[in-house]
């Protein structure tokens, strides 16, 4: 049984959030929640909110599904919108500025171990 859940336009770059992602990918839920309290990033307060979102939409379907037997099956991070607009420089120059956004999905399955 697969949960999902995910949240588009995250304001950071994707290849910020990518680091993170990389960090807790394949771990039980209970490890990776632990990991993303402690962890000095931005995205990771998002991901902490979007796997507690995949843990509640799974005991939605299945309520006697045990939130320790969960784990990450697939997380993965597509670049989203991209704000652009141009900063003036010096000797009429001009800058283009990017801001890049992300969209974030989590799958969590349970542990055909703990079965």
């Amino acid at each position: 049984m697969v949960a999902r859940a995910s949240i588009k336009n995250v304001a950071v770059a994707p290849r910020k959030a990518r680091l993170v992602a990389d960090l807790v990918r394949g771990q039980y839920v209970g490890d990776a929640l632990d990991q993303l309290a402690f962890v000095l990033k931005g995205v990771s307060p998002v991901l902490h909110k979007l796997i507690r979102s995949a843990i509640a939409n799974a005991q939605y379907v299945q309520s006697s599904i045990d939130e320790e037997n969960l784990f990450i099956k697939r997380i993965w991070v597509d670049e989203g919108i991209t704000r652009r607009w141009i900063r003036p420089r010096a000797r009429g120059m001009a800058h283009r500025i990017l801001r890049r956004k992300c969209h974030i999905t989590v799958e969590l399955d349970v542990d055909p171990d703990s079965e």
